[in-house]
């Protein structure tokens, strides 16, 4: 059997877990790159994922607490799908992808990670981007330092 050695996974696995919402707190702390938020709007924010299924993989959450699209009242639609938009053009521009999936997990049972606050995934993909690690090893493979993609995207922001 092969071994993979991601040694920085260790802090993530040890670190204590957060009683308060991540997606709550990270704004209020007023450290955009130590949270990785790459944009502040009005009702939303685009902040990119820890736990990445791809380089580039952000998401867009609303300041409030809410589990649902179905709570989101117009401005925080209206401005959620335009941050969509921005992350994808921010992303094409700064690493080219040849697509993206874009989508909402609503409830646990629909894989939501964090299912009290909404938040929309935009993971950029590319072509044979899924190779035989995830498939036949369960190990998936990050080539780029979150850091480093943040730079990269933030400075197209």
């Amino acid at each position: 059997m092969e071994r993979i050695f991601a040694p920085w996974r260790i802090r993530y696995i040890l670190a204590p877990k957060p009683k308060d919402c991540v997606f709550c707190e990270a704004p209020k702390e007023n450290d955009d790159r130590k949270n990785l938020i790459l944009y502040r709007g009005k009702t939303c924010y685009i902040i990119m994922n820890r736990n990445p299924y791809n380089p580039g993989h952000v998401m867009v959450c609303p300041y409030r607490h809410i589990p649902s699209t179905e709570d989101m009242n117009e401005e925080e639609m209206l401005e959620a799908m335009k941050l969509v938009n921005v992350a994808i053009k921010t992303i094409r521009g700064a690493m080219n992808p040849d697509g993206f999936n874009v989508g909402v997990n609503i409830g646990k049972v629909a894989g939501a990670g964090i299912a009290e606050h909404l938040h929309i995934h935009i993971v950029p993909r590319w072509n044979g981007d899924t190779s035989f690690m995830p498939v036949l090893a369960d190990v998936q493979i990050v080539p780029e330092a979150l850091e480093e993609t943040y730079d990269k995207l933030r400075k197209l922001l």
